[in-house]
């Protein structure tokens, strides 16, 4: 009796020391939508109208969950206890489609689906996608690239934004973070134009 109640009694301080990972924030990210497609809305696309959106590369600060803040000209750090839910990349990419869905008419493509109804092209680079800590500022750089069709030249745009943080936490950042996104978003769909 005395063995199974002196294990127990061992293993506890052990499982105290035991982490999985670090303990996620209470909330994750993400970018709200200034100019979602309405519920209902149905879009056609027919051959060479539509756009296939790449996901953006981008440099490794922007390559995980966390939210980059510029600490000095030359160093980075993170927001406390803020995490996006997907890699801002994917975040971004999304936004972009759905916007220039909703505002060019085009349906915008996943490059698996490209082959359904090969048209325009657009990749990019996210180059910037956080705060700077000295202003709150958040900065947004998207530099795209735009083949229009197949054989076409290949176009590049850089595109920025900035919004001022309300708050530098993961609320304040996201809502500024989302507002510069949604602009450039705007921008770059005014740039595809309709198919």
């Amino acid at each position: 009796m005395r063995s199974p109640l002196l294990a127990a009694a061992l293993a506890l301080p052990l499982a105290a020391c035991i982490s999985f990972g670090a303990k996620p924030p209470p909330t994750l990210m993400t970018l709200s939508n200034a100019s979602p497609l309405a519920p209902g809305q149905s879009v056609t696309a027919r051959e060479g109208t539509s756009i296939t959106i790449y996901v953006p590369s981008a440099p490794p600060e922007l390559g995980g969950l966390r939210v980059p803040v510029k600490a000095g000209p030359n160093a980075v750090a993170y927001l406390k206890d803020a995490q996006w839910g997907d890699a801002p990349t994917r975040l971004f990419r999304n936004l972009l489609a759905e916007t220039i869905t909703a505002k060019t008419g085009r349906v915008a493509l996943d490059p698996r689906q490209y082959v359904l109804a090969p048209g325009a092209r657009l990749s990019g680079r996210l180059v910037d996608f956080g705060m700077d800590a000295g202003t709150g500022q958040v900065t947004a750089t998207y530099d795209a690239m735009l083949v229009r069709k197949e054989g076409a030249t290949l176009e590049s745009r850089r595109f920025q934004a900035k919004a001022q943080a309300a708050t530098q936490d993961a609320p304040g950042v996201a809502a500024a973070l989302s507002q510069a996104s949604n602009q450039i978003a705007a921008e770059v769909a005014d740039w595809v134009g309709a198919g």
